[in-house]
């Protein structure tokens, strides 16, 4: 096929640009190339053990100090400069104090954690404000992100902490009360009773994540959602909503679901006659304490009113969507308290009202008309467009676009787009009813918003997904010039994720991650999430918890007993089951919260890895004999994933190979859970990605300690 006509055609991809709430990061110079993130251990795995023993580690950390009657402070995120702006300084001479020296009687939280303790200070991050107004709705989640038994009298050290899902896993973020303030006042966020601090502590911890305080100005209030939750993000241009938006938004907030809407600054919109109907779709907004020091963040030209007196260029959370048989009333319950602040000068004015909070009721006419977008998280992948709720199994893939290797850009660049990453999805199960599978994927660009001190800004990423023809591991070239996508996201957004709904036939996909334009750098995670768990799963689940017992924690021993139990009900391998070896090494690769044992969801993302492992297998084993020979374990590697040279093809021969040059099924999966074992070490060492390492005399122990899971001398 050397003609171009025989060449597939697809519309081109497209740029969405997508503007920020508040301050919009600052631009960057041609020439600024933005570092990769760094595994800073094999796997991740100390920071994995770590997250798993939190609570612990907190506690542990409190006592130390509550017996030494010293009060912590944070090496990592010191009372300085450093932790305030990276671009300019400040030009208010602030003093970092604990909350005991603000107020006689200081609080964690008073009278219940709610809306009314958020009030914005002098900083451009509204949009994680109005996250932290809808995290106040619902209580469990609340409850996760900051836990509650912490308080300035019992056990108190100066120390607290707070949870955020970081890129797939929960983190613990310990920080001191040390907090910035000018003339006895709080500078950031601070609740409307001067005595209660869970809100600007919590914001305290959120900047540390990313490095400084400044690192949170502008933004989408999904970012901060998702962080609350680990939940899937929804974004709507109001003007491009479905019909069905008042459902959709109604039922989100039913099943638990983060929202807020704000008002892009190049909109200004002008409310019609207020509508008189018998039925009326009303919403609740509320905007967590509007500050005028906004106005040093965004030019004042920029930033102004509607009819209506909302913002542009600011975020407001949804607490409430109904239907009321009333007129429109359009009575505010106005209790709106901010700062006057000259934008020019840095100067604050004496302070005019005291002030926290905007409750809002609008008509849904009127919100359409007001406001510009609307974002969404959900707790799960359901969709808000019916009132099923399903199961869903998700995979988590990491990976890095590195520039001159793996940053291909989108399809417009056909010479550089086969380059990308490529992840296999397999769809093995249909739905009951459309013989489909429902798949949502969400691809998310990691650590963009820490690196801005270095100029780093959010990439345009999206996807596409093609179907599999043939055997082949690493679509080339040609495969991406003749062949289609069969689905893709809309367009390539300059959000932190994207994320599409698709229906596809069973069958094997890749997914093809990727910025818009080649040689952009950054570390980014795939999130494929499939729809209902099959009948064997289900059967898998009660396996599981029968051996488990009640810590739902398997160890090695149980491991094979729960493996083999399933893997008899496939006749067709003619398997005597998995060895104790075997075993032993999947707990290895397995277990990221250094436990060794497994629980269910490190359970469930093996067993996964062996389905599509075996899928290889049987494609491989053309007589039916449920072995392979050594010759065809070569191209069966190839296609799992694995690039060897001929060397390594004779030592997986000599370890794993009988005396007839054949790998039965378990001698198959060991090799595979070794090599993936030793690829993961590797690549945790290989910091620019060149496919070299160096490694010091610390890190060759590291190394061969990690290994000896999986290696026998």
């Amino acid at each position: 096929m050397s003609s171009n006509s025989n060449m597939a055609e697809e519309q081109k991809f497209s740029e969405t640009s997508v503007q920020l709430t508040e301050a919009a990061p600052q631009t960057v110079g041609s020439g600024f190339t933005a570092p990769g993130n760094i595994y800073s251990a094999i796997l991740s795995r100390n920071d994995a053990v770590k997250d798993a023993r939190r609570l612990k580690d907190f506690q542990e950390l409190r006592d130390k100090y509550v017996f030494k009657k010293v009060l912590f402070e944070d090496p990592l995120f010191p009372a300085q400069d450093s932790s305030l702006f990276f671009s300019e300084k400040f030009p208010l001479k602030l003093e970092w104090k604990r909350p005991s020296d603000i107020c006689s009687n200081p609080q964690f939280i008073l009278g219940g954690a709610n809306r009314t303790d958020i009030c914005q200070g002098d900083l451009g991050d509204c949009w994680l404000l109005a996250a932290i107004a809808c995290l106040t709705l619902n209580d469990i989640v609340l409850k996760r992100v900051v836990p509650h038994d912490q308080s300035f009298t019992e056990n108190y050290a100066g120390i607290f902490h707070f949870q955020f899902w970081r890129y797939g896993e929960w983190v613990d973020v310990v920080v001191d009360d040390r907090l910035p303030t000018y003339k006895n006042q709080l500078v950031f966020t601070r609740s409307g009773q001067k005595n209660e601090f869970w809100s600007a502590l919590l914001e305290k911890a959120y900047a540390k994540l990313h490095g400084s305080y400044e690192a949170l100005k502008g933004g989408n209030s999904l970012e901060a959602m998702e962080d609350f939750t680990g939940g899937l993000t929804e974004f709507y241009e109001i003007t491009e909503a479905p019909k069905e938006l008042y459902n959709i938004m109604r039922k989100a907030l039913k099943r638990g679901s983060l929202m807020s809407c704000a008002i892009d600054v190049r909109i200004l919109n002008e409310l019609d006659a207020v509508l008189d109907k018998n039925q009326l779709n009303l919403i609740n907004i509320s905007d967590a304490s509007l500050s005028s020091s906004a106005q040093v963040l965004v030019p004042t030209a920029q930033r102004t009113k509607t009819a209506s007196g909302l913002v542009t260029g600011h975020a407001y959370s949804i607490t409430g969507v109904e239907q009321v048989g009333l007129s429109c009333n359009r009575a505010f319950s106005q209790t709106v308290y901010y700062t006057s602040f000259n934008a020019h000068k840095w100067k604050p004015e004496p302070l005019i009202i005291l002030l926290i909070f905007l409750q809002t009721r609008m008509c849904f006419e009127e919100f359409k008309k007001n406001f510009t977008k609307l974002e969404i998280c959900n707790l799960t992948p359901d969709t808000l467009e019916d009132d099923q709720m399903l199961k869903w199994n998700v995979t988590i893939h990491e990976g890095r676009w590195v520039k001159g290797c793996s940053a291909g850009g989108c399809r417009n660049f056909p010479d550089t787009y086969w380059t990308n990453p490529q992840f296999r999805l397999v769809l093995p199960e249909a739905d009951a009813k459309e013989k489909t599978c429902t798949v949502v994927v969400a691809l998310m660009q990691k650590g963009r918003r820490k690196e801005r001190s270095l100029g780093a800004t959010l990439h345009n990423i999206g996807f596409a997904i093609y179907e599999m023809k043939g055997n082949q591991q690493q679509l080339p070239k040609d495969f991406f010039l003749y062949n289609a996508s069969t689905a893709r996201c809309k367009s390539y957004v300059n959000m932190r994720e994207v994320t599409e709904r698709f229906c596809l036939k069973p069958g094997e996909y890749v997914i093809i991650p990727s910025t818009f334009d080649p040689h952009k750098e950054s570390e980014f995670l795939l999130r494929p999430f499939e729809e209902e768990e099959t009948e064997e799963e289900k059967q898998f689940r009660a396996i599981f918890q029968q051996i488990a017992g009640d810590d739902m924690q398997i160890n090695a021993n149980e491991l094979r007993t729960v493996l083999n139990r399933v893997i008899a009900k496939h006749k067709e391998l003619k398997t005597e089951g998995f060895s104790l070896e075997s075993c032993r090494s999947m707990i290895a690769l397995m277990d990221t919260d250094g436990t060794g044992h497994l629980n269910l969801q490190e359970f469930k993302h093996l067993w996964n890895k062996i389905k599509k492992w075996k899928l290889v297998f049987t494609r491989y084993d053309t007589d039916k004999s449920s072995t392979i020979s050594s010759f065809e374990m070569r191209n069966a590697l190839t296609e799992a994933g694995f690039q060897l040279n001929n060397q390594l093809y004779d030592i997986i021969c000599m370890r794993y190979a009988n005396e007839n040059m054949e790998l039965d099924f378990d001698s198959y999966i060991s090799c595979l859970v070794r090599l993936e074992g030793m690829f993961r070490a590797f690549r945790a060492f290989d910091r620019d990605g060149d496919g070299i390492i160096k490694l010091n005399v610390f890190e060759v122990s590291s190394i061969i300690f990690f290994l000896n899971s999986f290696i026998e001398y």
